[in-house]
């Protein structure tokens, strides 16, 4: 409830400007302030007018008045710069730590707001404000989407920086780690990027000139060949050589039950993604530079368009063949890589190194990408939400995933917009 005040307050989203203290004087609200999201006073540098005399100060809010007894404000003298205090429920006076009666003012807001907000929070569908969406301006719609299409690639490349740091700046190994994680496709994530962390490069790199060596390693790593049943010569090779190199660099093998499998496609089974993590390592893996070199998307597209060879050409999974042919990925599979992998390397470079250009870059190639297709943007797609790129796909990913589903229709654009027109109703 004190949030849902300070969202009121913040955006002067009040029933009327005719507002009195609890003593009969009148306010006028000059400058609500800046939030505070630390201790102290919930609003800082706030201008308000009290029966015509300006106060520059604090603003604190509560529920009820008595909360600032509670709470200690009154013997706290960081509170004693409050101008005004704000609550829902009258139920006491407050008092500065020297004695000084603070002005009280109950926060009306329309009853249509609360309503507004509750049909939002409590809403039992996918898209809270579904059926509203039509009615937003076109306007509004392009400026949150691109707002929160950079939200989405922040957040991407949060986790690259991340990297950049635990890996002294090491842009090939921090390519190698974000393609393993995005080979995942999601339910396989984890447990790619766990088995990149535990292989790293510089181990691969001592074995690239050999294939077999460095599928050894990475499915070994992997935990499958660990109790193998599986007994083709393949696989016998494969264990014999892990076997060796795990003893000679001391290694430890993942749990084998990391891996998820259940209910998918031959063509994500996670041993298939690891052969082809495999094909980029063979004779040195140099992606980063392949992709920042790249002229293009269709340059692009060319460096993840291979095909694997010997056993995984024929196979999806140790000792299960397949009729689905060498090449790795299909156009829809390498389109998600460049989404996850490219265009957040792209973005991170262009944030770590300040080389605008590459975020630039990052941007285009998602706006050239052709939009996702799940069920997330399916239903916006219902509601009315154009996305004709990957980069409005990625936005209302963002959207639904961080605001729909966490009901944080306060944050959001969409949610303000509406709730902004209901504070106005009486």
């Amino acid at each position: 409830m004190e949030r849902i005040m300070q969202y009121v307050w913040q955006h002067r989203l009040w029933m009327s400007e005719d507002m009195v203290t609890n003593d009969g004087r009148r306010v006028q609200v000059l400058d609500p302030g800046r939030l505070n999201t630390d201790q102290g006073p919930d609003f800082f540098n706030a201008k308000v007018k009290i029966d015509g005399q300006v106060w520059v100060g604090n603003i604190e809010i509560h529920v009820r008045a008595t909360d600032w007894h509670r709470h200690g404000h009154d013997t706290d003298k960081a509170y004693d710069s409050v101008i005004l205090h704000v609550v829902d429920k009258d139920d006491a006076p407050v008092y500065r730590s020297n004695g000084e009666r603070i002005p009280q003012l109950v926060l009306q807001c329309s009853p249509r707001f609360g309503q507004q907000l509750s049909q939002l929070v409590n809403a039992q569908v996918e898209i809270p404000c579904a059926s509203s969406l039509p009615t937003l301006p076109a306007l509004l719609v392009t400026e949150w989407t691109e707002a929160l299409a950079f939200e989405r690639m922040h957040g991407k490349v949060g986790r690259i920086a991340d990297l950049h740091k635990s890996t002294m700046g090491n842009w090939e190994e921090i390519c190698y780690v974000t393609l393993a994680r995005n080979l995942g496709f999601g339910v396989n994530s984890d447990a790619m990027e766990r088995l990149a962390r535990r292989t790293p490069l510089r181990l691969l790199h001592k074995h690239s000139d050999s294939l077999l060596q460095v599928e050894a390693l990475l499915f070994g790593q992997a935990g499958m060949l660990t109790d193998v049943a599986v007994t083709d010569q393949y696989t016998s090779q494969l264990k014999r050589e892990y076997d060796f190199l795990a003893n000679k660099f001391s290694l430890t093998p993942m749990e084998h039950e990391a891996w998820k499998m259940f209910r998918m496609r031959p063509a994500n089974f996670p041993a298939r993604r690891i052969a082809m993590l495999a094909h980029f390592i063979k004779g040195g893996f140099n992606l980063m530079q392949a992709i920042l070199e790249a002229a293009d998307e269709k340059a692009l597209r060319e460096l993840f368009s291979v095909e694997l060879t010997g056993y995984w050409a024929t196979h999806y999974a140790l000792g299960k063949e397949s009729d689905m042919g060498a090449r790795a990925m299909g156009n829809k599979s390498i389109d998600i890589v460049l989404i996850n992998t490219v265009a957040p390397l792209y973005y991170a470079y262009s944030e770590i190194n300040g080389n605008y250009e590459m975020g630039e870059r990052a941007v285009s190639l998602l706006e050239q990408l052709p939009p996702e297709r799940n069920s997330v943007i399916d239903a916006w797609n219902r509601a009315g939400i154009a996305t004709p790129d990957a980069l409005s796909t990625q936005a209302m990913l963002q959207l639904k995933r961080e605001y729909c589903d966490a009901r944080k229709c306060i944050y959001c654009k969409f949610g303000h917009h509406l709730l902004s027109i209901a504070a106005r109703l009486k």
